[in-house]
């Protein structure tokens, strides 16, 4: 008998991690030796945890042994709810903070205790793949709002509004952006609020990059500008604190809880079908919050992330028929193919062909619900010097491809 894959996953897709990687996997296999570009991992570039992050969990390893609450432990929630309060959020308690096998984990419940077929999710486009991966697997439908390249990246508001239909539950926000590095003016979301607000949707605010801004660009809290519209912020320790692999994050719900009872019941049977978060790893929640921010040294203006942003936007800019909107935040930068320059057609066959002759694995646009083939995503964490050498056979290998 042959075994297929559920029908329920028609259509969901996660190019990050997608069919590429396995090509990737094979050519080390063979000796090789390949950039991974492919995903924000700080851990294979140098970037170490903050020591009193390890020192935490390893104290706590013989409280560690048993389940936790549903929701994770006491002390580490408590510390969420005090940083959302210094953050301006009012209204929130521990009982309002969900721990999670990192943010993803946190998103995927959150959208399954929401969608019912056939109900629509407002995504940006271009797009985390996650949230559109989890609001099909639910059974809903993904309309993506325009991101517009020729103003920062910005949402367009009137797209967005033209979007909703009376199948609309919620509208999703990157701020800061994967894959663009956009950080979004306050006055915009309040805009994003306004339109939630007028037409009782729930705002899915993933805000994972808070920390990792450049040039002095200041990052909004969407639940701390609005308390009258019910907000879930999502978060974590895998890029602020490099520590990807502990998969340590949270969700905070926020607004008028009075309104969303049945809803947050669903919520907390879900974390509790899960039994708990990963324990070891809740345990550096308090250290983080509550320690040294070590991530502002590296985006200072002399900082080893805002060096790597520079070269990695100046590089992808001096190559023929290649532009780059300068990332404000976050870990990548969102590189545009000049149509007339480069007659790309099918953008993950040029990402494997990048792959086979130059071993540089980066991601397509289209993996990201970009809709032309005309964008990739480059991460910005290697070392200066390995950056410009990376472009530098990027444009290499672009003066002669041809599709």
């Amino acid at each position: 008998m042959e075994f297929r894959q559920s029908s329920k996953l028609a259509g969901v897709c996660y190019e990050i991690r997608g069919p590429v990687v396995d090509q990737a996997n094979a050519l080390e296999e063979a000796g090789h030796s390949v950039l991974r570009l492919n995903t924000g991992n700080p851990a294979p570039f140098g970037f170490e945890a903050p020591e009193e992050i390890l020192q935490d969990i390893i104290r706590n390893l013989p409280n560690a042994h048993g389940y936790s609450d549903s929701r994770g432990i006491l002390p580490a929630r408590r510390a969420v709810v005090q940083y959302y309060q210094q953050r301006g959020v009012t209204g929130v308690g521990v009982d309002d903070v969900y721990l999670g096998n990192g943010a993803s984990e946190l998103i995927q419940m959150s959208v399954q205790a929401l969608v019912d077929d056939g109900d629509e999710v407002l995504v940006p486009a271009p797009d985390f793949p996650l949230w559109t991966a989890v609001v099909r697997l639910a059974g809903g439908r993904a309309v993506h709002y325009l991101c517009d390249e020729q103003a920062d990246w910005y949402p367009d508001l009137d797209d967005i509004a033209a979007k909703i239909t009376d199948r609309t539950k919620a509208i999703v926000v990157i701020n800061p952006n994967n894959p663009t590095g956009a950080v979004y003016p306050k006055e915009l979301l309040t805009g994003i609020l306004d339109l939630a607000r007028r037409h009782g949707l729930m705002v899915l605010a993933d805000e994972i990059y808070d920390k990792i801004l450049y040039d002095g660009v200041e990052h909004h809290c969407l639940a701390a500008l609005a308390d009258d519209v019910l907000t879930l912020t999502f978060n974590g320790l895998s890029k602020a604190y490099r520590v990807a692999g502990f998969r340590s994050g949270w969700l905070v719900v926020s607004g008028p809880k009075e309104h969303a009872r049945d809803y947050l019941e669903g919520l907390t049977m879900l974390a509790g079908m899960r039994l708990c978060p990963n324990v070891p790893a809740q345990y550096a929640v308090q250290a983080a919050l509550g320690g040294h921010q070590s991530i502002h040294d590296l985006t200072l203006p002399n900082g080893r992330l805002t060096e790597q942003r520079d070269v990695v936007w100046r590089a992808l800019n001096e190559l023929p028929g290649v532009s780059c909107v300068k990332p404000k935040g976050a870990l990548y930068a969102f590189a545009k193919l000049d149509p007339a320059v480069h007659r790309i057609h099918d953008d993950e066959q040029f990402v494997l062909d990048l792959l086979l002759r130059e071993k540089i694995h980066i991601v397509q646009g289209t993996g990201f619900n970009w809709p032309r083939p005309d964008h990739f995503r480059f991460v910005t964490l290697p070392r200066a010097q390995d950056l410009e050498t990376a472009i530098s056979r990027i444009g290499r290998f672009l003066a002669t491809y041809r599709q």
